[in-house]
């Protein structure tokens, strides 16, 4: 199905930071797949456990007690302050199951219509429901009636949220602590934390979409780390898995305990393979000091941009948290996406912003090449 418009290449090896295609080009993956490689194409101790635990087992089904499942949500649970964990297969089924929870922790309390406020300009997939939360019509188009009921307010105004405290029927605030697809967007400070504070006033739920800033991404294992505070419901994908498809919706107290047996389910969501390869990324993350790296390899690409960039009248932004980084031109960019390509350079192109996400591995060379790679499509656009 016509549904993706690939660029013109084919990739058929990575390594690294790097990928090669047919024509043995190599290029610089500044984009990590989408969030998703962020300890680089084919690590050695990823690429080992995955052989390895191929050649052990692959499926059995949630009918059973699966082990690496079991170890993967304790160690998550212990990283991320949760109390319980159901594993998908991507960060739309994690995001799904989150507003289920929410949705039965409406009914319990005696809401039938059960409403979940989500941001305008967010993106928390493309199932009917996930696609409902996103508060992006163009993604929207086409495939109404959507699922109901979400509300979408401004990012980033707490004014937006406290003006539905009176409302009955909201049960949950479901938010990305930074907004990925729309460019970066980083709200204030203590925005999540204001959030919070509205949630437990009014018996909400937070929900934490962390499917692209969690697993490193920022600096932080989880983004909401930066604020202190605890959400009711995290979601997981892309990084957590550095390739292998597996999701993962966290969930604490009340929260936590609102799933029984029947409630949700998935036939491959928690195998061992899937499993084995998360627990063997977060003991990289740890073993490697990945998430220092991501922080002073962020704060050496935004200091680089803003000293080379500062006098660009073509500049109106540079947004940046941990190895999350946009730069915002005043004008349509959409040509440097093909640009870049021609310069061996993989990034993304969202509405006027250069979006970047590169490997939590990244080295300053690496780093550099990105930097004046960029500065000079920047000059030429």
């Amino acid at each position: 199905m016509s549904n993706y418009a690939p660029l013109e290449v084919t990739f058929v090896k990575g390594k690294g930071c790097y990928l090669t295609d047919t024509k043995g080009e190599q290029y610089l993956d500044a984009l990590s797949g989408v969030g998703v490689v962020g300890l680089g194409h084919c690590h050695q101790d990823i690429t080992h456990a995955i052989q390895t635990q191929a050649g052990e087992l692959l499926h059995t089904s949630n009918w059973y007690r699966i082990q690496h499942q079991e170890t993967l949500a304790k160690k998550l649970c212990q990283l991320a302050n949760m109390d319980t964990v159901f594993f998908g297969n991507s960060g739309a089924e994690a995001n799904e199951a989150a507003i289920k929870i929410a949705r039965l922790h409406g009914h319990a309390n005696h809401i039938d219509n059960p409403i979940i406020l989500t941001a305008n300009q967010s993106f928390h997939g493309r199932t009917m429901a996930t696609l409902s939360a996103t508060g992006n019509a163009k993604v929207q188009n086409g495939f109404a009636p959507l699922v109901s009921e979400f509300i979408h307010v401004d990012f980033d105004d707490i004014d937006a949220i406290k003006a539905h405290a009176n409302n009955a029927n909201v049960v949950a605030v479901m938010l990305e602590p930074i907004q990925g697809e729309s460019g970066v967007i980083i709200p204030a400070n203590d925005y999540l934390n204001q959030v919070q504070a509205i949630c437990q006033t009014n018996d909400w739920l937070l929900i934490l979409d962390e499917v692209q800033t969690g697993i490193g991404r920022t600096g932080k294992l989880f983004a909401y780390e930066y604020n202190s505070i605890t959400p009711d419901i995290l979601t997981l994908a892309k990084g957590l898995g550095n390739g292998m498809p597996i999701g993962a919706c966290l969930a604490k107290g009340k929260a936590g305990r609102l799933f029984q047996p029947g409630s949700h389910g998935s036939t491959f969501g928690g195998n061992p393979l899937a499993c084995k390869t998360a627990l063997t990324v977060l003991e990289v993350i740890e073993k490697d000091d990945i998430l220092n790296n991501a922080i002073q390899m962020g704060e050496y690409l935004l200091s680089s941009f803003k000293s080379k960039l500062e006098n660009s009248s073509k500049v109106l932004e540079i947004r940046a948290k941990g190895l999350m980084l946009a730069i915002e031109l005043n004008q349509d960019c959409s040509s440097l996406l093909n640009a870049a390509l021609d310069k061996k350079l993989l990034l993304n192109i969202t509405g006027q912003s250069i979006r970047l996400l590169p490997p939590l591995i990244i080295n300053k060379a690496e780093a550099d090449t990105i930097i004046n790679t960029i500065c000079a499509l920047i000059d030429d656009v």
